[in-house]
């Protein structure tokens, strides 16, 4: 070795090394692999949750395996002698009425055996294991969430271009449509959040109306009165579409197309029934049309998916509208 290579070999003694391996979280082992004795240090008797018996076997700690790992981890560790190179196995213990990962680490094919003894290490994954869960369950879910928003275009798609009579409208109130799923999925959580942080029917409504409030001559010519009430990802998409249509309609014919009318938007529960109730005032006299409009039978369609029913009363004071829905399909 030259006096360079010596200068960049550190000069490690045990303590140094037990103070490394302290700091990186590693367990060592050693197997025996004519006894099927292994042998652990203090950490690895510790992340077993099994006593400092100095010596224990394999089948003794496959005791501890998770069932669903157990066959697997044997099968591999039972194949290391004839693996080369390196080899690592991820599996589950059982520590009292908490779950781990483990991770084995080690050498196969007899490499760095020390006359029938194998030398390996075992690390505690279980945070790593949890976080890889974690996303391969919100990559999951917001999989899903594309894929029903897609459906969910395609059918306003076909919807819109049934009652648009130009493609300047069709446009138009398909990019409201879509703009006000954006508003209510903006509120949403993905499922592995907090449910305390879920959102909520009166944040929903206030926001998808927001825009209408300031259109007017006045603040707060919108009013929403709504009890806390947690609104799923299904359940706010199918009412924002609701509330997109009726306000659209508004905006159209009723109190909203004049800068004085307003707008009450009230909410009880009873039982396992929730009742949203629309009301319009100050706006301009409406008539009950001839026949139901494609919005109204989307509105329809919605409130049936929502568990409930769509009435609407043509009154010549202003439109009110009465939505019912139940409590559990709005948490869905």
């Amino acid at each position: 070795m030259t006096n360079e290579q010596s200068a960049l070999t550190p000069s490690w003694g045990l303590t140094d090394l037990r103070h490394a391996i302290e700091a990186a979280g590693v367990a060592l082992w050693s197997w025996d692999v004519e006894t099927d004795r292994i042998t652990m240090d203090a950490r690895g008797f510790d992340l077993w949750s099994v006593g400092a018996q100095g010596e224990i076997t394999f089948e003794d700690l496959s005791m501890k395996i998770h069932p669903s790992d157990r066959d697997r981890v044997r099968a591999a560790f039972a194949a290391t002698r004839a693996v080369t190179g390196a080899y690592e196995i991820d599996f589950r213990i059982l520590s009292g009425d908490d779950v781990k990962w483990i991770s084995a680490r080690g050498r196969g094919s007899d490499e760095g055996i020390v006359g029938d003894v194998m030398f390996g290490i075992f690390l505690d994954v279980t945070g790593r294991k949890h976080a890889e869960e974690a996303h391969e369950l919100l990559a999951g879910e917001m999989s899903h969430r594309v894929k029903n928003l897609l459906a969910i275009a395609s059918s306003l798609t076909t919807i819109t271009s049934r009652s648009a009579t130009s493609a300047a409208e069709m446009a138009h109130e398909l990019t409201g449509r879509l703009a006000a799923l954006g508003r209510a999925h903006d509120l949403v959580r993905p499922s592995t959040a907090d449910p305390r942080d879920a959102a909520l029917i009166g944040d929903l409504i206030t926001i998808l109306l927001a825009p209408y409030d300031d259109m007017g001559a006045f603040t707060g010519r919108v009013r929403v009165s709504v009890p806390r009430i947690a609104v799923g990802e299904d359940a706010a998409t199918n009412l924002a579409l609701i509330l997109h249509e009726l306000a659209t309609n508004s905006v159209k014919y009723g109190a909203l197309s004049v800068a004085t009318g307003t707008l009450d938007v009230t909410c009880s529960v009873h039982d396992d029934d929730v009742a949203l109730v629309w009301i319009e005032r100050g706006g301009p006299s409406v008539e009950t049309p001839a026949q139901a409009g494609y919005g109204n039978k989307l509105v329809t369609r919605i409130a049936s998916r929502l568990g409930g029913a769509y009435r609407c009363d043509w009154s010549a004071s202003g439109v009110i509208v009465n939505l019912t829905m139940k409590m559990d399909r709005l948490s869905a």
